[in-house]
């Protein structure tokens, strides 16, 4: 089954994360993705190394639907080659500081102007306008900047998610930007550049929370899992593990006091709404923490279940990947790689479509494995191909 962007190619000049997922999901989406690295394989693809060649974890999640080209677009030959492909093609990703765009040759102005209908989906760390313009840095730097760091841990120290959420959530937002600008472009012929910034991100997840102190200037502080505007809203520790369980909203809150037994906590004045609870929740853990003491998690969770409390289980990676739902739902896709003792258990569908379902059509590329392909389809000779080789140009 055709994907819904059949006859789109991308070329994802992408690093890390916030790049390089962004193709990711327009490949699974149909689109021939092209993974540009440099000749001795990009940073990217060695971290975490898990299979015998080198490659890394993340590596091999967000390179699959991709052919593998290694260039160097710094020499005039890949500065040519670069061209070629820009011409063919309908997205470029690059996730690189805007003066490094401007040398490889693959900043707007310059892909523009060899093919208007082209879309440039660039991010960086802080955007292109303001005075932290020209910096570099990673996911945690917009965790730390947006509040978001300052607000996690347990009040003493800033605590970072580990989780590289803020990367994720702008390689989303990098896609809808694209899938935007292809709609667009199909009224408008024209191509556009898509811009995204980590820092612009971490900002919109925790935008409520700024709103909140811009308005009421509460300063909260971390409260390590506690929720701040609901209770109970915690972590709690049954006999062999922990549990995660909250009660938001009245007929929650009401359900909630009925499994503790103690009906009469819905009018106690502490608690009477989501915000007073929230204030209170400490008070609400501790209520609620004393029924665990006496429960395995699985006897927890099932009487919570029985009521409607939405709850679950605290997982290690390993429980994470034996979950009984997680493998009857199909949630993973095992890939062969070589060099890979085992099959790699990367997402099956981050979106599922009814109709026009994402695929996984093939695994991560290996360093340069599709070169020569790429570049006889671009017009190159064999003999040429030799040369482009000795110079280090591919």
């Amino acid at each position: 089954m055709a994907g819904v962007l059949e006859g789109i190619r991308v070329l994802d000049f992408g690093r890390y994360i916030a790049g390089p997922f962004c193709g990711t999901m327009l490949g699974d989406l149909g689109a021939e993705v092209i993974r540009i690295e440099k000749l001795e394989g990009s940073e990217d693809r060695w971290v975490t190394p898990v299979v015998e060649g080198g490659e890394g974890a993340m590596f091999l999640q967000m390179g699959r639907n991709k052919l593998g080209l290694t260039l160097n677009p710094m020499k005039p030959a890949g500065r040519e080659i670069v061209k070629k492909l820009v011409a063919i093609s309908d997205v470029v990703i690059a996730n690189l500081p805007y003066e490094d765009l401007e040398k490889m040759g693959i900043d707007y102005d310059t892909i523009s102007a060899i093919n208007p209908r082209v879309i440039l989906a660039t991010t960086s760390t802080f955007g292109s306008e303001g005075p932290y313009a020209t910096r570099v840095g990673f996911d945690t730097i917009g965790q730390a900047m947006s509040g978001a760091m300052f607000l996690s841990g347990d009040g003493k120290v800033p605590t970072r998610m580990n989780a590289p959420f803020v990367d994720f959530g702008t390689a989303l937002l990098n896609t809808v930007g694209v899938l935007a600008a292809l709609i667009d472009r199909a009224r408008s012929g024209k191509g556009q550049k898509v811009e995204t910034a980590l820092l612009r991100t971490a900002i919109n997840i925790t935008n409520s929370h700024l709103i909140e102190q811009a308005m009421l200037s509460l300063n909260r502080i971390a409260t390590l899992n506690r929720g701040f505007t609901a209770g109970p809203s915690d972590t709690f520790k049954c006999k062999d593990g922990w549990i995660y369980a909250m009660a938001i909203g009245q007929p929650l809150f009401v359900r909630w006091c009925k499994v503790m037994g103690n009906d009469a906590l819905v009018q106690d004045p502490r608690f009477k709404d989501d915000l007073a609870r929230g204030d209170n929740g400490e008070a609400l853990s501790a209520i609620m923490q004393t029924w665990c003491d006496s429960r395995t998690t699985a006897e927890a969770l099932a009487a919570l279940e029985a009521n409607r409390i939405p709850a679950g289980p605290v997982y290690t990676p390993q429980q994470a990947l034996d979950d009984k739902h997680v493998k009857d739902a199909k949630f993973m896709h095992p890939m062969d790689f070589p060099g890979a003792a085992n099959p790699v258990p990367v997402l099956q569908e981050p979106v599922k479509l009814s109709r026009t379902p994402l695929t996984i059509r093939r695994r991560a590329p290996a360093l340069g494995e599709h070169t020569d392909q790429i570049l006889l389809e671009l017009g190159y000779d064999a003999a040429q191909i030799r040369k482009l080789r000795e110079d280090r140009v591919v």
